[in-house]
């Protein structure tokens, strides 16, 4: 089969974005302030554990690249989460501990990964993996779904002052920040994305790796809906408290 042109396969991956975790029930619940304030603590303790485990994955790209012009740039996704040293700006870690005091969550219990449940702990260390082991342009390849970010980040800053305004506003600092750093880096990974897959059967490899990572989006967000809206978190009925496990892999 003939290759795509870039811009062909450019709109492919775009068009990827009908399947983005903004349109999961969850999400479309929470932007439309129906969202209790267990439901939206329930979604911010789970979703740190996909923030804690970001500049991992982008440490294992690192790890992988030999390009030192590649390394240069990627390595500003590893600043922006964790932070950088005598610098006040938060990173993102930082940022998303912040969210979770404005919700009423205790800050130690995030960082203990109390409330993680275990399909979202699995689909996020599915994703940490792969990256570990694919080579690091299919691993960029998988981050492209900050293509689809910014909308998701705006639509937070939109409708949460409204709908749940119990919720401290200085919580947010995390979606406003990225609305620069996704598009930052979206120009980033998409070209090295577009250079590297240059046949039909690479363009199509492509694709079924960003799907991939949609599915890990979209599977965080079926099993935090079974635990916070559905009330059928892990064992429920036959212990009192939560028992999952902590990252032992």
């Amino acid at each position: 089969m003939e290759a795509w042109t870039r811009a062909e396969f450019e709109q492919k991956l775009r068009d990827k974005g009908q399947l983005y975790h903004i349109y999961h029930p969850f999400h479309v619940a929470m932007h439309e302030g129906q969202c209790t304030v267990e439901q939206i603590r329930g979604w911010v303790a789970n979703r740190f554990y996909y923030q804690l485990n970001i500049p991992i994955k982008d440490a294992a790209i690192l790890a992988n690249c030999r390009d030192m012009k590649v390394r240069r740039l990627w390595v500003q996704r590893l600043l922006d989460h964790d932070g950088c040293v005598g610098d006040d700006t938060l990173g993102g870690i930082e940022a998303w501990l912040k969210l979770g005091e404005a919700v009423g969550l205790d800050r130690q219990d995030l960082l203990d990964e109390k409330y993680v449940l275990p399909g979202v702990r699995f689909a996020v260390d599915a994703y940490v993996n792969f990256a570990r082991r694919a080579s690091w342009q299919e691993a960029a390849c998988s981050s492209l779904t900050e293509m689809f970010a910014p909308q998701i980040h705006q639509s937070r800053l939109d409708s949460w002052p409204k709908n749940y305004p119990w919720i401290k506003s200085e919580g947010l600092s995390y979606f406003q920040m990225r609305l620069s750093q996704a598009r930052r880096d979206v120009c980033h990974g998409l070209e090295i994305t577009l250079d590297h897959f240059t046949t039909r059967e690479q363009q199509e490899h492509g694709l079924n790796i960003l799907q991939f990572k949609l599915d890990i989006l979209w599977s965080m967000l079926d099993s935090m809906s079974l635990a916070y809206q559905q009330n059928r978190a892990p064992y429920q009925g036959l212990v009192d408290n939560p028992i999952y496990h902590k990252g032992i892999f």
